[in-house]
């Protein structure tokens, strides 16, 4: 999908991903401490607001301009000391620039790309990370095709655990966890009863420092 796409399909539903933070990133992050974090593909911002909410000074980045100006929105109705941590920015995530100084954090929260533009946003990603640095990808792992529920059914933006341990291989980054995980998922049908399970890829790499 083009940016034009995104911001019809933002534009068509209030919240397309719900406000609460997803919960591998809830898991895998609840317990960091603080500092500059980059959200690739932050959509609506709700993970971005849950890293500044814990004290992350936090850059989301979107090329879908009607999902930026949602998260603007909902960062007016935070706290001051909260919102003053989040900056929202328009941009590609294949073809956006490191920055001088690098992050503490980088997330790629759902990023649904065919699989050379999802190697060239990792490589993006990955020179982003100051030393030190966490890299935290989760994704629709392929075989929820076929085993789990939901999500996209277009398997070229589909990947693999392995798949971004590939991608990445040349950048020498140390694998903390590269695991698929089973997500129950719900809807308020038939009585809110539970409709499955999806399943997601989720890789956590750290640059050494230097």
């Amino acid at each position: 999908m083009d940016s034009q796409s995104w911001d019809d399909r933002y534009a068509a539903s209030d919240l397309v991903w719900g406000a609460a933070p997803n919960q591998w990133v809830v898991r895998e992050l609840a317990g960091s401490t603080p500092g500059r974090a980059l959200d690739l593909a932050t959509g609506e911002g709700r993970n971005a607001i849950w890293l500044a909410t814990r004290g992350w000074e936090v850059t989301g980045l979107d090329f879908s301009a009607v999902a930026l100006e949602r998260a603007e929105r909902l960062t007016a109705e935070l706290p001051d000391e909260v919102a003053d941590r989040l900056t929202w920015r328009h941009g590609d995530v294949r073809t956006q620039e490191a920055p001088a100084v690098g992050y503490d954090l980088v997330l790629i929260a759902y990023l649904q790309l065919p699989a050379a533009d999802r190697r060239a946003a990792l490589h993006r990603a990955a020179e982003a990370l100051a030393p030190g640095g966490t890299l935290l990808v989760v994704g629709h792992d392929l075989t929820n095709l076929t085993d789990g529920v939901g999500g996209p059914q277009d398997p070229a933006v589909l990947f693999t655990p392995e798949d971004v341990l590939a991608d990445l291989a040349e950048y020498g980054l140390h694998t903390v966890r590269a695991e698929r995980v089973h997500r129950t998922v719900g809807e308020p049908a038939h009585g809110g009863g539970l409709t499955g399970v999806a399943i997601d890829a989720l890789v956590r790499l750290e640059r050494g420092a230097e």
